[in-house]
């Protein structure tokens, strides 16, 4: 086995797994600082978050999507087209942010449906409010990250969400704690810092895409037009996809939560670990679209097949990797959690290795699933990736759930559900790859 394209694809993938993984820190930095506050803005924050990227994640996928039509440009040798997606994504992106304040309060009654105690319930709705109004920042950042995702530029990408990051976190106390003078806003606070560093990466890679490159000439305006239609034909499947992939999982961490309170937080640590090992997926995810991408608009799908192939195994490889570094050092992280565990900190131990060894068990199915799929996307097959996820998360995976919590209501038994529900995901996305009807759709 050579080598050589595998080293390639890590060095397109690794600022994008890196840059989830960053995101990841930034969100475990933000909770830490709110615990600090307030129990308050600590439980208001996880729903508040969630529903959020309910909202928040079809659109960004949205818009995200225009990143495939760059990559294909960018194969056949049209820069012109790739500046041109890259202006169809903007307008994508006002509207969506326009989209987002009308969503502003489908939040209110959904906290008001939930009610947890009115200061909870405010809290919920002042952090909610601030992210979906600043949604327009995290739409236009979206849009000029994809732009150099589809040329390959991923490392300009990488550092831009560093520097966004890091201004996130050095902001968060002083906005949260009202430092230098400023007033206390707690978890508002918290949700002003996330709006201002998406803004700053937005701003910083808008510059650096304004900068033309020599030879990439201007489409006309109402050339954008049909560019934005095909966007948005292909685009909203895979935000469909995006939002009930969140949901179907925001509805069974609810589920876990009726097991018990040991039960729960063992489970929320494992969660808590299990995202900090498929967040790079989702960088590789990426990284597979644009290769197959560049490739389908070479006209060239014998390449894109190689592509999407290998970017799976190099991503399974990886993930089996860490997975079996988690299950042998499973007693040292979990006594990060169990700190406060007590005389329970054994049975904490004890359960948290189950589900570790549960988790390893989908991890690699996860991550298989997750990179074909994007090298589905980048194909343009996405109504195939949207309706395979409604299926089976909806049709059979939370009924299963539901049931299991009805008849045997343990963390082993519901976590198993989640291995048969990736398993079965991951086969029929394989299966959609090898019979690759991608090879017919044509997106540019």
């Amino acid at each position: 086995m050579k080598l050589g394209p595998y080293i390639e694809i890590f060095r397109l993938s690794w600022p994008l797994a890196l840059g989830m993984v960053n995101n990841a820190v930034m969100q475990f930095v933000d909770r830490a600082y709110l615990a600090h506050e307030s129990m308050a803005s600590l439980e208001a924050v996880l729903p508040a978050s969630m529903l959020a990227l309910v909202v928040l994640g079809f659109f960004q996928s949205v818009v995200a999507y225009s990143g495939t039509f760059v990559a294909q440009y960018r194969g056949a040798g049209d820069p012109a087209g790739c500046r041109a997606s890259y202006h169809a994504a903007i307008v994508l992106a006002l509207c969506a942010g326009a989209a987002a304040l009308v969503a502003l309060p489908l939040g209110n009654l959904v906290f008001g449906a939930f009610a947890q105690g009115g200061e909870i319930v405010s809290r919920q709705r002042s952090y909610y409010g601030i992210c979906m109004a600043g949604g327009v920042f995290l739409f236009g950042q979206m849009a000029a990250q994809s732009y150099f995702t589809g040329l390959g530029r991923t490392r300009i990408v990488f550092w831009v969400n560093v520097v966004g990051n890091l201004v996130n976190i050095a902001v968060d106390p002083v906005l949260i704690f009202g430092w230098c003078g400023l007033p206390a806003l707690g978890i508002s606070g918290a949700a002003y810092a996330t709006v201002l560093s998406t803004a700053l990466q937005w701003a910083i890679l808008a510059y650096a895409a304004h900068r033309r490159p020599q030879g990439a000439p201007r489409l006309p305006p109402r050339a954008l037009s049909p560019l934005v239609a095909r966007m948005l034909r292909y685009g909203v499947p895979s935000g469909v996809y995006a939002s009930l992939n969140i949901l179907s999982f925001t509805v069974f961490v609810f589920f876990t939560g009726g097991v018990g309170h040991l039960e729960a937080a063992v489970s929320n640590a494992c969660f808590t670990v299990n995202y900090l090992l498929i967040a790079p997926m989702e960088g590789f995810a990426i990284g597979a679209a644009t290769l197959v991408g560049q490739a389908q608009g070479r006209g060239d799908p014998a390449e894109a097949a190689r592509a999407g192939v290998r970017s799976t195994v190099l991503g399974v490889a990886i993930v089996a990797l860490l997975s079996l570094a988690v299950v042998v050092f499973h007693r040292p992280i979990l006594s990060v959690f169990a700190a406060r565990a007590g005389a329970d900190a054994g049975a904490f131990q004890s359960l948290g290795l189950t589900l570790f060894l549960l988790m390893a068990a989908w991890q690699v199915f996860d991550a298989a699933d997750v990179v074909v799929s994007g090298a589905l996307k980048g194909a343009g097959d996405t109504r195939f990736v949207m309706v395979w996820m409604l299926v089976n998360a909806f049709f059979w995976w939370l009924p299963l759930v539901w049931l299991v919590s009805r008849v045997h209501n343990t963390m082993p038994a519901l976590w198993s559900t989640m291995v048969a529900y990736v398993a079965v995901m991951c086969v029929g996305s394989i299966v959609r790859w090898k019979r690759g009807a991608w090879r017919r759709i044509r997106l540019v």
